[in-house]
């Protein structure tokens, strides 16, 4: 019978199921905490392979930066690139430059911008590092797994100062905050 269950549990059970952090922890719980000062510069390699950084990226009010998990890959990523595209002027109007980071290649992001033409920069972090200064790596996906190193999705609203102001997530991967959510915060903020 033990044999039986043990079985049961492990086709059935999702490994998510497994995970403590998903369980017991909220979805902006995880990475850098709201007040603090961003833990990375965010050197790294834009859709053009260009070096970029935080102080030539933020806009006059701050940066809309949004962790995606791929660009390439990522359904539910590529929903909420669509929701954001739709949407960027909005931010832009509110003094804010919109970044969005992921793991995905230069080569990778550029296939997507060639295809979509977004007016908001992408950034590409295939080492993770990024990811990681902000404690953002889902730990669910081993070494060898294609998804190694992607981060949970997470939107941070920074100021120019480089203090995080609010950030935005939904439990899971499959759910994004909506742009009109980031626009509210940004609004309510006084900006």
């Amino acid at each position: 019978m033990r044999l039986f269950l043990l079985v049961f549990v492990f086709i059935f059970v999702p490994l998510s199921a497994f995970a403590a952090d998903d369980v017991q922890m909220e979805a902006t719980d995880r990475g850098s905490a709201i007040g603090t000062i961003i833990p990375s510069e965010l050197d790294r390699v834009d859709q053009h392979g260009a070096p970029r950084q935080f102080d030539d990226l933020v806009g006059e009010n701050g940066m809309v930066l949004m962790f995606i998990r791929s660009a390439k890959w990522c359904p539910f990523c590529k929903r909420q690139l669509m929701d954001v595209s739709a949407n960027v002027d909005e931010i832009h109007a509110l003094g804010y430059a919109l970044v969005i980071l992921s793991y995905d290649s230069v080569e990778d992001i550029q296939r997507y911008v060639a295809e979509h033409e977004p007016k908001f920069t992408m950034l590409s972090d295939p080492s993770s590092t990024v990811i990681d200064a902000f404690g953002l790596r889902n730990a669910n996906y081993p070494e060898m797994h294609f998804a190694h190193g992607v981060p949970h999705p997470m939107i941070f609203i920074i100021g120019p100062d480089k203090i995080i102001q609010d950030k935005l997530a939904e439990h899971g991967y499959r759910d994004r905050p909506p742009t009109e959510a980031v626009i509210h915060s940004i609004q309510a903020m006084g900006q």
